[in-house]
């Protein structure tokens, strides 16, 4: 489920989800409880302690070297050089966000972004280019305090990118029209509908209302209000350009395969003829206590009670912004944090809790929340969340808490330098210290002020913020009785009418500046991929390492022939709930003990069921590989499943189920798998989260059977990605593993030849009243087994029809019509039977209209419409240039591993794929779609407001199937 949060950033995708590159921009933590282990005999001794690397020695290990310029025209440049992979991360912040919105125009920063991928005078359109030469992230996002605008790019196709920066940083206003103007503004209103339709939805809006003054800069959303984004007209557009898009405003980071006396001649060529703009000012926007404590309660469709507290707090770069961060971090952003000890694991009144500084330039939002578990009394459940906090700020945290916090932070800083570019790569890093702190360095200065602080430091600094009146949030289960639509603004819509909207008069034409061609792009060079080493334990157990030593840390899983698959409809939910306790608890620690123990390494050990695998991961340092492997081992080995553990995680995931139920995209997920494989096959499921009837069943001893059924060292095998040699990673998984002995029972199995049924194309509508937008899955499952060779004729056809932001779909449906903000498809990468299915949120009022659109570009590919030249170039050649930059972090090469050993692809099919797509034509591309995406053999789930949907859908003449969100 998406939560939107005061000032959460706006992205142009929609599958984007929010990074931050600032060390403390947000701490949060999704809770799992845990509770008193089961005795078993004999046990197991309990571990030696171990000693992790020292958090100074880690702190060293955060380093971005750079060197900077500034052009004539203010234009500010940073250079890291990192030759690893042949890629440069082009990451531009103009310092404008929502914060300098005046009152009638809020959205307007936001809504602008948009339009700067619309063309510019010399650039017709931003993505085709790009995407032509590979450039994979290509994206922007808008907050309070920026908007900025990402391309990671191969080194050959630098000069290209830059050219068109510059081309819409010095030439955009010639190519805005009226038409770009309100079909943007539709996409943004759907955005805007898409996040408002979520469970919580509406709540970024109270908060923001109630910590900050009408017309303070950080009050109104980043999204704005309905009536402002339709006031927006050509006029603002050209006015918000020429005041705020001007080099003096703006910070460019190229970052990866290049170096400043390279870069130098590049960025004068392309951006030096630029003039000045004036320069953004920085309006006073301090952080505002409360005069008492504020107090409300709102109803919505959400399945559970949640509980906000929240302030404003320091500034990015006050002293007391890191002390903060620290402190709300062992509040509720540890595994092991007081709310989760207290709460979710201790007392069982919350299924989950979180806490987080927000930071900004000007202020920062600190929020705690508490999701009440079912059954509990919400004033009481309050009351312990009240002394959970209150005693944190009047003691202050251990020293070993702020120890652990600091180590956890530093470590997912190490990884967060393997990317380049991106929202959250090191290019975003050194642009936000340069646009905020004056010092693209001021990462460094955070860490090394976290590594020293003290708990006394921390507890001055809480009780400095935490102890002024708050605002407390009650969001209650019901039905929605607020608007969206109404919400986000200035705050004065009760008293001032709104602003008219956009007359839409003709703009005065604009001289155009003299014409620039585009720059040639290099060709890339062979991909260069790990070469994978093999061994095998005493014990059988497979194991496979890709060495990189661009980090000093490992990624590895321990995967298992498993997943939800295992389960079928049946048993839904049995595999992955199994696998959710086994870092609950083991025969030698306990739940706390666990969480303790790897933050004290730096590591992080996930388990999960994906579709056809389970699996138990870890990133880890190399300097604590050894000890967090034993504690790997530990998990997979020894759960405890102790009765009390069970069922308070029973209670967790009862409560997931129910936020599914509550969600419209949720819903539409939960409905497809039995629709189109059937209850009886093994992908016939609705999904991990499994079913409530299975999920309260669920008995210690039938979970420790699911375990030692699937878990064991003959269905298992062990990959690896990172910076450790075989020889050293061997003798390590020999001691983890190597005694582990298969039982004498067979494996189990799973039964793929069960039948799907016979395909039925019709609509399946589940009501969800006050839905502002319908939620549609397409799915059909193809008779194609996910092992089966030769498919990327295939792969490369869903591209062009729904794969990518240029796909025909999103190109008409978004683009065009403007009637979504996103639409996708795609084709299940399982093992067995794949799946196609297509996905979107439309705005209600155009739901049949959407379903006879999708249907319409899916007959015409390719019988009226082929693959043209334009598309045949983006999937192959685009595809085949951008793989470089896919793999440039342990987790992309491990991912793309683990695939290559379910589908039963060679280690080297990578390194291969260019050829591959190089041998694939027009007539290939075109007969693949004709064969496996045709429609008229799909279900379609329709998720929304049946008063407002049911009279559109009868005029589809389509069969028509009614559902109940409580039957899933």
């Amino acid at each position: 489920m998406t939560q939107y949060i005061p000032g959460q950033q706006l992205r142009r995708l929609l599958a984007a989800s929010v990074t931050f590159a600032a060390p403390f921009a947000l701490a949060a933590c999704a809770t799992a409880p845990a509770g008193p282990v089961a005795e078993a005999a004999p046990a197991p001794a309990a571990p030696a302690p171990v000693e992790p690397a020292p958090l100074s020695e880690l702190v060293s290990q955060v380093d971005i070297p750079y060197e900077t310029f500034t052009l004539p025209n203010g234009l500010t440049t940073i250079v890291h050089t990192d030759r690893k992979s042949p890629v440069v991360g082009v990451t531009i912040y103009y310092r404008v966000g929502s914060k300098s919105e005046p009152r009638g125009r809020t959205g307007f920063a936001h809504l602008f972004e948009h339009l700067m991928f619309g063309g510019s005078e010399n650039v017709p359109n931003f993505d085709i280019p790009l995407e032509a030469a590979g450039s994979t992230s290509t994206n922007g996002s808008t907050w309070y305090d920026r908007t900025n605008y990402v391309e990671t790019v191969p080194t050959g196709a630098l000069d290209l990118a830059l050219f068109m920066e510059s081309d819409r940083m010095g030439h955009l206003l010639g190519a805005v029209t009226q038409d770009k103007l309100d079909k943007q503004r539709g996409v943004v209103q759907n955005e805007k509908r898409q996040g408002d339709n979520q469970p919580y939805g509406l709540v970024e809006y109270k908060i923001g209302d109630a910590l900050l003054p009408i017309g303070h800069p950080y009050r109104h959303s980043t999204i704005g209000s309905m009536a402002d984004l339709d006031a927006a007209s050509i006029a603002d557009v050209r006015n918000w350009f020429i005041d705020h898009y001007g080099p003096n405003n703006v910070v460019l980071v190229l970052a990866g395969d290049i170096d400043a006396a390279t870069a130098r001649p590049k960025v004068e060529h392309w951006f030096g003829d630029i003039p000045r703009g004036p320069d953004v000012e920085l309006k006073p926007a301090m952080p505002l206590a409360l005069d008492a404590p504020v107090r409300e309660t709102m109803t919505d469709q959400v399945p559970v009670t949640r509980i906000y507290r929240a302030w404003t707090g320091p500034a990015l770069t006050d002293p007391d912004a890191v002390p903060v961060a620290a402190g709300m971090y062992v509040l509720g952003g540890l595994a092991s944090s007081r709310l989760d000890n207290a709460l979710v694991r201790g007392d069982e009144l919350a299924v989950s809790v979180s806490a987080g500084a927000e930071q900004h330039e000007q202020l920062s939002f600190l929020q705690i929340q508490m999701d009440v578990k079912p059954g509990v009394d919400a004033a009481m459940a309050e009351a312990r969340f009240n002394q959970v906090i209150d005693d944190l700020v009047q003691n202050g945290p251990t020293e070993d808490e702020l120890k652990r916090a600091a180590t956890e932070i530093v470590s997912s800083q190490i990884g967060a330098l393997e990317l380049v570019g991106g929202f959250s790569g090191k290019g975003a890093t050194l642009a936000e210290g340069k646009l905020y702190a004056g010092d693209p360095a001021h990462y460094k200065a955070e860490l090394e002020e976290l590594a020293s602080l003290t708990p006394e430091e921390v507890k001055a600094a809480l009780q400095r913020w935490l102890t002024r009146p708050a605002y407390t949030l009650q969001v209650v289960p019901g039905e929605r009785t607020e608007d969206g639509a109404t919400l986000g603004g200035w705050g004065d819509e009760d008293k001032v009418a709104p602003p008219a909207p956009d007359a839409k008069k003709p703009a005065p034409p604009l001289a155009e500046g003299p014409k620039r061609e585009f720059p040639p792009v290099a060709p890339v060079g062979k991909l260069t991929f790990p070469a994978v080493e093999h061994a095998t334990l005493s014990n059988g157990i497979e194991v496979s390492l890709a060495r990189r030593t661009a980090i000093p840390k490992v990624s590895m899983a321990i995967t298992f022939d498993a997943g939800t698959a295992a389960d079928g409809g049946a048993k839904a939910g049995t595999q992955s709930l199994m696998m959710s306790l086994l870092d609950e608890g083991t025969t030698t620690r306990n739940a706390e003990e666990i969480a303790i123990e790897q933050e004290r390494l730096g590591a992080s050990i996930g388990t999960g069921a994906a579709t056809d695998t389970s699996s138990v991961s870890m990133t880890a340092l190399t300097a604590n590989l050894v000890p967090s492997l034993e504690l790997m081992a530990d998990l997979v080995r020894n759960p405890a499943f102790a009765p009390e553990e069970v069922e308070r995680v029973k209670s967790q995931r009862l409560a997931a189920i129910a936020q599914q139920q509550a969600s419209p995209l949720g819903l539409a997920r939960r409905a497809l798998g039995p629709l189109i494989y059937g209850d009886t096959h093994p992908y016939g499921s609705v999904g991990a989260a499994g079913e409530p009837a299975v999920i309260e069943a669920l008995t210690p001893a039938v979970l420790a059977q699911e375990h030692d059924s699937w878990l064991r060292p003959d269905n298992a095998r062990i990959t690896a990605v990172g910076d450790v040699t075989m020889d050293e990673l061997l003798p390590a998984l020999e001691k983890a593993f190597g005694d582990w002995q298969a039982p004498a029972t067979a494996k189990p199995t799973k039964d793929f030849a069960v039948p799907v049924p016979p395909p039925s194309p019709r609509l399946v509508v589940i009501d969800r009243p006050n839905s502002p937008q319908s939620v549609l899955l397409f799915g059909r499952v193809l008779p194609l087994l996910g092992t089966d060779k030769g498919q990327e004729a295939l792969d490369l056809a869903n591209q062009v029809i729904g794969g990518g932001f240029l796909s025909r779909l999103n190109s008409d449906l978004r683009e065009e019509k403007g009637w979504t903000y996103g639409i996708s498809s795609g084709v299940s990468g399982v093992t067995g039977p794949r799946a196609f299915t297509v996905i979107t949120p439309v705005q209600t009022d155009r739901t049949a209209d959407s379903i006879k659109l999708i249907l319409k570009d899916m007959e015409e590919f390719p019988a009226e419409k082929g693959v043209d030249d334009t598309e045949l170039q983006r999937v192959t050649d685009g595809n085949i240039r951008s793989l470089p930059n896919s793999f440039q972090t342990n987790g992309q090469v491990l991912g793309a591993l683990l695939e290559n050993q379910d589908l039963g692809r060679p280690d080297d099919y990578y390194v291969n794929l260019p050829d591959i797509y190089r041998s694939i034509d027009a007539e290939q591309i075109d007969t693949a779609a004709a064969e496996y995406l045709q429609p008229e053999r799909m279900v379609i789930v329709v998720v929304g407001d049946r008063s407002q949907i049911d009279d559109q859908l009868k005029t589809l003449n389509m069969p028509i199937e009614y559902m109940e969100a409580s039957e899933l």
